[in-house]
């Protein structure tokens, strides 16, 4: 009999105890807190997300009763209102333990994607007499609060969010993760998420790749590498193609994305068309090539060559643009800047070597 067979059964049950303990953590088995009991008893509870628990109810004069439990270690937690999923614009509640221990819940309106714009005791969410509290039991936060509504709440924007950085003076971090969902307090049903985050990364993704990156390389080929020929011509009209078709993918998520959004972003709309159809006067002109010793192929050569420079630039800046617009966070820009960065390098060094390769074809031979 081996050694790993005699720990066998001891490797089980420490699976079967470490499963039954992950499902009474992230599920409604969990009793509250005793300090809870008073203000919020009676709840219906719903696992949400990921270790997220909701437990709720709602009064007969529009007062919603919430409880909102997650595993935590450090850093803050949160749950926001939204009328259209989006982040900007709504109203959250964020909880968290200060270093010293002492438990913090604030108000939050959410004017922007940046800290400075999460305004703490502000927003649209009302209180009630009863004080929020927080409370931290065997690692897991415990979210108290009641708001007064209007009318009584059926289906609802919501937002969860957690961040693991302290928040210093009410000064919330940027969030580890979020996700935004429609919640029916009525049923306690829960739909996907509302927001279209991922449609927006394909966008994003598909248009820095094409237009950032295979188009602008197809052309740094077709201008440095002309020696190879006719090698050169045919890669450079490879990567054209297949960055141009990803981009046009790119491009038909951006009108997806929008139809969802409607998103005031005119500026980065407009230049994305605009340079959509440069992109396909780009490939119209292909087809319309003249030979070699037609006549007007040199100004064929000078528009085909400039228009696909100016194509390049625009895209250039508005992926800048869609970056900023669509706040896609430090990782993004830091990725584009240095995919960029190495684009305009090896661009500066092959220039330098072209220009040194003509200077030595023209220049007369040394006099010795």
């Amino acid at each position: 009999m081996g050694l790993l067979s005699l720990f066998a059964p001891a490797f089980a049950l420490l699976a079967v105890v470490g499963a039954a303990h992950a499902q009474a953590t992230d599920s409604c088995d969990v009793q509250l807190p005793p300090a809870l009991t008073a203000n919020y008893s009676g709840l219906s509870c719903r696992p949400v997300w990921n270790n997220f628990v909701l437990r709720y109810s709602q009064s007969d004069d529009n007062v919603l009763s919430i409880v909102l439990s997650a595993v935590y270690a450090t850093g803050w937690v949160g749950m926001g209102f939204s009328k259209d999923g989006m982040m900007v614009g709504s109203s959250a509640m964020v909880g968290w333990m200060g270093k010293t221990g002492k438990p913090h819940i604030k108000r939050f309106y959410l004017r922007g994607q940046t800290s400075s714009e999460v305004v703490a005791n502000e927003g649209l969410l009302t209180s009630v007499d009863v004080v929020p509290e927080v409370h931290v039991v065997q690692a897991k936060i415990y979210l108290a609060f009641k708001l007064q509504f209007s009318a009584p709440v059926k289906e609802q924007q919501i937002l969860f969010a957690f961040g693991t950085s302290i928040p210093v003076n009410n000064r919330l971090t940027k969030h580890e993760d979020k996700t935004s969902m429609s919640f029916d307090f009525s049923t306690g049903t829960s739909s996907g998420s509302a927001y279209p985050y991922n449609l927006k990364r394909t966008h994003g993704g598909l248009n820095i790749f094409a237009w950032g990156v295979l188009l602008p390389i197809g052309s740094i080929i077709a201008r440095y590498c002309r020696q190879w020929d006719p090698q050169w011509f045919y890669v450079h009209v490879v990567f054209q193609f297949i960055g141009f078709l990803i981009g046009l993918a790119g491009v038909v998520a951006g009108v997806a994305l929008y139809n969802r959004l409607h998103a005031n972003v005119a500026a980065h709309r407009g230049l994305g068309i605009f340079v959509l159809v440069l992109g396909i006067l780009q490939i119209i002109s292909f087809f319309v090539r003249p030979d070699k010793d037609s006549k007007i192929r040199k100004y064929w050569n000078w528009y085909h060559h400039w228009v696909g420079r100016l194509t390049l630039f625009l895209a250039a800046v508005n992926i800048v643009l869609g970056i900023h617009v669509g706040g896609a966070g430090m990782s993004w820009k830091v990725g584009y800047g240095i995919n960029l960065a190495f684009l305009l390098v090896a661009v500066i060094v092959l220039e330098v070597l072209l220009w040194t390769r003509w200077s030595r074809k023209t220049a007369p031979p040394p006099v010795f």
